[in-house]
């Protein structure tokens, strides 16, 4: 490789001296490497003159093959140093997030990050800077995690919703008070209130909500979700983790207007520690991803 580093650097320059120069040798090297790959091929490559050197015909066949291939390997290297550099992302989210808005936007994800090993970790939890190791996250709350920085990604707001084939078989829902004569599917709930529980829902009705035993109780939001796609009963749908849902038909909104908090998904970077190459990388193709479906807004 040097000795043909030598020679591409001496006929694209049309001088010994000038290709030690540029290579950080001396003329007596370079011309010593030329003489032996001259005598490694039974050919002379160049034509020695007082004004410098000038490719033979057997010197320009081979000029043409080592520039395309010098050219092939700098760019192999820069797309290898390129991916060394954005390495690996770690984002943190939750459950239900990761599950109804990221894993169907991953292999967009991944196209957008050549050579990025992405790893997507969830905590029911929420996030907690000082435990969660994380590159970045996406996190559901009231936008305050000190020390770390965010943006609202999505303000909480939330719908009843339910399969077409549960509101065929239960009739129409004209009113919030219709919903209280209905199985309710329930997320446990936490202490202090994380998100919108169903009598929280009620109560921006100015209603009492019904008993817990009337529905089910689920640990998990997918499970609440897997439940109301099986007829089980009416969950609350938050955007924007049921939009496709009911985008595609296998869920159904059945009130038009959404409770609304302060709450919402946010954005959050840790702070005061270097941010791996990929973050810009992926912060890019979230705003992207959210200017397409018109969502983003900044807190």
């Amino acid at each position: 490789m040097q000795t043909l580093s030598a020679f591409e650097s001496a006929a694209r320059l049309a001088s010994f001296t000038a290709a030690a120069r540029e290579l950080g040798s001396t003329q007596p090297a370079v011309s010593q490497r030329i003489v032996q790959l001259e005598e490694d091929l039974g050919a002379p490559l160049f034509e020695r003159g007082h004004r410098g050197v000038t490719l033979t015909a057997e010197g320009a066949l081979l000029y043409e093959a080592v520039r395309s291939g010098l050219d092939t390997i700098r760019e192999a290297t820069t797309c290898i140093r390129a991916r060394r550099a954005t390495g690996a992302l770690t984002i943190l989210t939750d459950a239900g997030f990761a599950t109804y808005w990221l894993m169907p936007r991953l292999a967009r994800l991944k196209a957008s990050m050549p050579g990025v090993n992405v790893k997507i970790v969830t905590s029911q939890l929420g996030y907690d800077p000082h435990r969660d190791h994380a590159d970045i996250a996406i996190a559901f709350g009231d936008g305050h995690w000190p020390p770390c920085t965010s943006t609202r990604l999505f303000a909480e707001a939330v719908m009843p919703v339910c399969s077409p084939a549960f509101r065929e078989a239960h009739g129409a829902v004209t009113h919030a008070a219709d919903l209280a004569e209905l199985p309710l599917l329930h997320v446990q709930p936490t202490e202090p209130e994380r998100w919108l529980a169903w009598d929280t829902w009620f109560a921006a009705y100015g209603l009492a909500a019904p008993e817990e035993s009337q529905g089910i109780m689920f640990n998990s939001y997918s499970l609440v979700v897997q439940a109301a796609l099986m007829s089980q009963g009416v969950a609350l749908g938050w955007t924007p983790l049921t939009d496709e849902l009911i985008a595609s038909g296998l869920l159904v909104r059945l009130l038009d207007t959404p409770v609304t908090t302060e709450r919402g998904y946010y954005l959050v970077c840790p702070p005061a520690r270097p941010a791996p190459a990929a973050v810009p990388l992926f912060r890019r193709w979230l705003f992207n991803e959210l200017s397409g479906i018109g969502a983003h807004e900044h807190a």
